[in-house]
């Protein structure tokens, strides 16, 4: 039995948004494959969480070093230790989000911060930064309108790569679901984006 934990980065309704309809494709068809796990879902914008910034790595850096904190660095802190702590208590997290105007959206790019602690999800060593966490699966869902798999889009991608690659320097080998190209096709948006949770679902059921 798993602890599961299904982060969701898009406040859309599922009709206009289709990383909501792979983040919905992925948990039903996870919990049917694996009914005895434990699932925990997290929306980002429902939690209102807020911007990584100034309060929080102070915070941190005194709460590490055991110096007294203002009570907004206290704040910033306990909700970046909230977020890691249900992080690492979890076996499995998908991340499921959009690609708006080539980036991530804000909250998934503040909760990416807070899990970023050195000591905690990664250290740093002689040799360079080496990850803390990496017997943790993670699966990245994401859907881009127009085609970023290849150029000349895809050196413009900041959405997946940052992510993945943050969730690299703690360790993790990320999986990924993409469905693109929905918005630029038009005449076969509907098949793309069919074909694209049925991916989706699959890689649930295995996952």
């Amino acid at each position: 039995m798993a602890n599961i934990l299904f982060v969701k980065a898009n406040d859309r309704p599922a009709d206009q948004a289709v990383s909501v309809k792979m983040y919905e494709a992925f948990l039903n068809s996870y919990k049917e494959a694996h009914p005895n796990d434990t699932v925990t879902e997290l929306d980002l914008y429902e939690d209102n969480i807020p911007h990584f910034g100034n309060d929080a790595m102070t915070g941190n850096y005194k709460l590490a070093q055991g110096y007294p904190l203002t009570p907004e660095e206290q704040s910033a802190a306990d909700t970046a230790n909230r977020y890691l702590e249900q992080f690492l208590a979890a076996d499995k997290v998908v991340l499921a989000f959009p690609l708006w105007n080539f980036t991530a959206p804000s909250p998934v790019i503040s909760y990416i911060s807070y899990l970023a602690q050195a000591g905690k999800t990664f250290t740093y060593t002689d040799k360079g930064a080496v990850g803390l966490v990496g017997d943790k699966k993670v699966t990245l869902l994401c859907a881009r309108g127009g085609v970023y798999s290849t150029e000349p889009m895809a050196s413009m991608e900041a959405a997946i790569r940052p992510i993945k690659a943050t969730l690299g320097l703690f360790g993790i080998q990320t999986e990924e679901v993409i469905i693109e190209g929905h918005n630029q096709f038009k005449d076969r948006s509907a098949e793309i984006i069919s074909e694209g949770l049925k991916a989706t679902a699959t890689a649930a059921a295995g996952f």
